[in-house]
């Protein structure tokens, strides 16, 4: 921040005589120990022209409860003084504010300090903001295990706690960089997906532990207005999104309100005794994260009772008040000031940094009602942004009641986008199984499909094969006609799809001994890596003694390519008509429709010669004689039954 100190007789209002002597105004560096002690304040600068004028202020430092405060240039709305006196809420309208200086003035045991705090311009209005949609593909990946810049500094941050970075363990930091994810965009335009979720990239400062883990995945936040240094910094992040955004490309934040790492200065120095769910146990470890002999009380897992109508309160104290582990405390957000604050933290990344779409972590975890009202202010404000929430329950059913505008619940979640774990579920289980004429193989996928009635928009959905809280599609072996069957399925459906890092290149991995052996480094993104995968063999990009994708990875990579660049700005798959074949013969058929244009995704779900029985599906293809294999290009004659090899995947279009 630069530092600024200017005279401000002429603001009325600022403090009794302000007109008859000079006010000297600071920056948080710029504080002395002759000033009100004041270590940050949340968030670090906020933007005017927001349609929601309030802005509240948590102040941090030792005593702060007790100051006075006036603001100049905004109107003060309320101070709320909480239990500990290391904080301090500062509620500010900022209608009719301008861009520029909002001076804060804290007086406290005879100082009297003033706080240059900055008021920013938006770089444009709400409704511009364009967020993912289902004509999108997200490409998921992990960033301290996809790619670290080769110039990226070695030595560990000193305002971190000490860790080790060692790419031999699965469960502790690889040193991944967002540097390194910046140079590789040019890999994502290749292969052909539009938009990139990253887990986490927010500070995680929690120790490694004696048994070897760390919070590499970034789902245990300790400051939420930083990019974790391991990382990069805010402006390398802001520098990443904005490069994503000239080669088409957006970009969707991950963001975790249900709970926070233990780490994070709120732990040690409670807010209030509310702040956290179940914070008794907390007295009892003496402020550990050691649970044994205490009162913790772990989440259960089940998110059924929160949809549930007949539920019962231990039931859901369980699922909504546990902690999802000992080291990430659960906040709690019926306190309408720790909601606040995280209404606030999506809001300024929205706006600093420019993200087109949030991924939010467990969603049903936390409170339905807090919840809802994030979703209501940031759909007010950002009426075409979208937000994709963690609802893991493989019933569309309940899927389905947390989408914005459900039927199906009394609440309206104003959640645009929900994940289909129905979809996952299934097709885990069909692709091991033979396609038969009632419930095995295809059958699932169908008989999951079925229940489209219940959403509000089937298209605002998003499916995915594998994540990273899953067992990678391939499991530990490399069943590529499975896998193609699966990427049709998932990217000509009526869906939003999600890919995983890797998948393209044939990554595999299961989590039977560790969930770290399914977020492998992408082969070829850590400087001294033999063997690279963002280069075909042969390429003259590739270093000394380097090999670029092998035989197996270039023909998957080619293959998925083809259909993800096919399937951009395709309105057949973007806006048309679904219909789907109940399987027949182990063949399943799924047909999109549009302004007359066809595609069909013909699968052989058995491990046996079948046939695609064209009579069969008079009502879509019509009178057409011939089609366009959508892959190789080749013709598909439609006069005939088109035979089909083992397990085959033929999508064809007309």
């Amino acid at each position: 921040m630069k530092k600024l100190t200017f005279y401000l007789c002429a603001l009325a209002g600022l403090m009794s005589g302000c007109n008859s002597r000079h006010v000297n105004v600071k920056t948080l560096d710029e504080l002395t120990d002759e000033d009100v002690q004041i270590s940050r304040i949340d968030p670090t600068d906020w933007y005017a022209d927001l349609k929601d004028h309030s802005l509240q202020l948590m102040v941090y430092g030792p005593g702060i409860r007790d100051a006075k405060v006036s603001v100049s240039n905004a109107k003060l709305d309320s101070v709320v003084r909480l239990q500990s006196p290391n904080y301090l809420l500062v509620y500010v309208n900022v209608n009719h504010s301008e861009p520029g200086m909002m001076p804060l003035t804290f007086q406290l045991n005879g100082k009297t300090t003033t706080i240059a705090y900055q008021l920013k311009k938006r770089e444009m209005k709400g409704k511009e903001r364009k967020g993912f949609t289902n004509a999108d593909v997200l490409y998921m990946l992990m960033p301290d295990r996809f790619a670290k810049a080769a110039d990226s500094l070695n030595a560990q941050p000193s305002t971190l706690n000490a860790y080790q970075e060692d790419r031999t363990q699965p469960s502790l930091r690889h040193g991944g960089n967002l540097e390194g994810i910046r140079q590789h965009l040019d890999y994502f335009k290749e292969l052909g997906v539009t938009a990139l979720w990253f887990t986490p990239v927010l500070e995680n400062n929690s120790p490694d532990t004696d048994n070897g883990f760390s919070t590499y995945h970034g789902y245990a936040t300790t400051d939420y207005y930083r990019v974790d240094p391991r990382f990069g910094t805010n402006e390398e992040y802001r520098r990443l999104i904005d490069e994503a955004h000239r080669q088409g490309l957006k970009v969707v934040m991950d963001m975790i309100f249900n709970h926070c790492g233990f780490e994070h200065p709120w732990v040690a120095d409670m807010p209030s005794a509310d702040w956290f769910n179940l914070p008794e146990w907390l007295q009892d470890s003496k402020g550990t994260s050691n649970p044994e002999g205490t009162r913790f009380q772990q989440t259960s897992y089940k998110l059924t009772p929160v949809m549930d109508p007949y539920a019962s309160k231990v039931d859901m104290r369980e699922t909504v008040d546990g902690w999802f582990v000992p080291t990430m405390p659960d906040l709690n957000q019926r306190n309408p000031h720790v909601m606040r604050y995280l209404i606030q933290n999506s809001i300024w990344w929205i706006e600093t940094v420019g993200i087109d779409g949030i991924r939010m972590d467990t969603y049903p975890y936390a409170d339905r009602k807090g919840m809802a009202e994030w979703m209501r202010v940031l759909d007010r404000e950002y009426p075409n942004f979208n937000t994709v929430g963690e609802t893991w329950v493989t019933e569309p059913a309940y899927t389905a009641a947390w989408q914005k505008g459900s039927r199906l619940s009394n609440t309206n979640s104003y959640l645009k986008t929900v994940m289909d774990f129905s979809f996952f579920d299934k097709l885990s289980q069909a692709k091991n199984e033979e396609t038969d004429g009632w419930w095995q193989g295809y059958n699932r996928i169908y008989n999951s499909l079925v229940y489209d009635y219940l959403y509000e928009e089937p298209s605002n959905v998003m499916a995915f094969i594998e994540n990273h809280d899953t067992d990678r599609f391939l499991g530990n072996g490399c069943d590529t006609l499975a896998l193609k069957q699966a990427l049709a399925l998932l990217l000509t459906i009526n869906r939003t799809p999600q890919l995983y890092y890797g998948t393209e290149v044939l990554m595999n991995g299961t989590k039977e001994v560790t969930d770290g052996n399914v977020r492998c480094d992408f082969p070829g993104g850590f400087p001294g890596d033999a063997h690279n995968c963002f280069l075909p063999a042969g390429s003259k990009k590739l270093a000394a003694g380097q090999t670029g994708r092998t035989q197996a990875e270039e023909n998957m990579f080619q293959w998925l390519s083809r259909l993800l660049h096919w399937r951009q700005g395709n309105d057949v798959i973007v806006k048309g008509k679904q219909t789907q074949f109940i399987p027949w013969k182990g063949v399943y058929v799924i047909a999109r429709q549009f302004d007359g244009r066809t595609s069909l995704t013909i699968l052989n779900g058995t491990s046996k010669p079948a046939q695609f029985e064209v009579e069969r599906y008079a009502e879509v293809i019509d009178h057409v004689k011939q089609a366009k294999n959508v892959i190789t290009g080749a013709a598909v004659n439609l006069s005939k039954n088109v035979d089909l090899t083992a397990r085959e995947t033929l999508i064809v279009e007309f």
